[in-house]
C-alpha cells in the first residue's frame, strides 16, 4: 500500500544536523531533477520579485531565506520538518514501534522541491509550492510528472494508492492504467482545516491498524472502524475511487 501525503506549508527548521545529501534520499531516480529544482529555487529566491514568483506573502518573507541555503542548512527527518495540521493529527512521535515502521514504509510525501520523500529522509526547511512556475524550469507539477511516473507506481505493489494529497500535488502524478483502478482519494467534506486534520487522523489509523489493503472496499472497511465513511466508485475509467470520511461525534 502507498499512502500519499501533501507537505505542510509550515516547516520546523532544525537548529542542528548534517547538511543535505541528495544521494541519501529515497528514490535516487529523482536526483537529477532535484538538483535542477534546488538550483532554480536558490536563484529565484535571491532575485527581485521572489515573493511574487513563489507566491509567498510579505508577512512570511523571512521564510524565503531558507531557500537560499538549501545545500548547507541543517536537516532533519521529513516527518519532523513538516509541521502542519495534518502532521499534528498524524502525530508520528506518539505512534508505537510497529505503527511507526508502517508509516516509514507506506507513507510518501509529495514535495515541490524533492518530488517525493519518505518520512525518514533528512531534508532542510524550505518554502515552495507545487503550483509555482519556476523561472528557467517551468510549472513544477509538469517538471515532476515524468520523474514521479518512473518511481511511484512500483511503490504501491499489488495494493492501493491511498491519496490524501491536495489537488495541487495530484497534478504532479496521477495513477494510470491498471493502477488507476486501485487509486482511492480520501475526501473530507467541510473546511480545509478540518479536511487536513481528518486526513491526518485517517493516516494514523491506517498505520495503527496495520492492514495492507488490496481493494477499495477493504480500505473502506478498515477506515470505518474509526470513522463514518462512504465509498464512491470511479465516475469513469481512469478516475479514482472516492472515500468520504468524517470524524464521529464524541459523547
Amino acid at each position: 500500500m502507498l499512502v500519499l501525503l501533501p507537505p505542510s506549508e509550515g516547516k520546523s527548521p532544525p537548529r542542528r544536523g548534517r547538511p543535505l545529501d541528495l544521494e541519501r534520499l529515497s528514490f535516487p531516480q529523482l536526483t537529477a531533477t532535484r538538483n535542477r529544482v534546488i538550483d532554480a529555487v536558490d536563484a529565484t529566491s535571491q532575485a527581485p520579485g521572489a515573493l511574487e514568483i513563489l507566491g509567498v506573502p510579505t508577512t512570511l518573507a523571512d521564510e524565503i531565506a531558507h531557500n537560499t541555503r538549501l545545500r548547507r542548512a541543517p536537516t532533519a527527518p521529513a516527518g519532523a520538518i513538516y509541521s502542519g495540521v495534518l502532521y499534528d493529527a498524524l502525530s508520528l512521535a506518539t505512534l508505537d514501534t510497529a505503527a511507526r515502521r508502517r508509516a516509514n514504509r507506506w507513507l510518501v510525501v509529495g514535495s515541490a522541491l524533492f518530488g517525493a520523500v519518505r518520512l525518514v529522509d533528512r531534508i532542510p526547511a524550505y518554502r515552495l509550492s507545487m503550483k509555482v512556475n519556476l523561472p528557467g524550469i517551468g510549472p513544477l507539477a509538469g517538471v515532476w510528472r515524468d520523474p514521479l511516473a518512473e518511481v511511484l507506481p512500483a511503490l504501491a505493489g499489488r495494493g492501493l494508492v491511498v491519496d490524501c494529497r491536495s489537488s495541487t500535488y495530484v497534478a504532479a502524478w496521477v495513477p494510470r492504467g491498471a493502477l488507476a483502478a486501485r487509486w482511492v482519494q480520501v475526501r473530507v467534506p467541510g473546511a480545509t482545516h478540518l479536511a487536513k486534520h481528518t486526513r491526518g487522523l485517517v493516516t494514523r489509523h491506517l498505520c495503527e491498524a496495520g492492514v495492507d489493503t488490496r481493494t477499495p472496499h477493504r480500505l473502506a472497511a478498515v477506515v470505518a472502524e474509526a470513522f463514518d465513511t462512504h465509498l464512491e466508485p470511479p465516475a469513469r475509467p481512469g478516475l479514482p475511487w472516492v472515500l468520504d470520511v468524517a470524524t464521529r461525534p464524541t459523547t
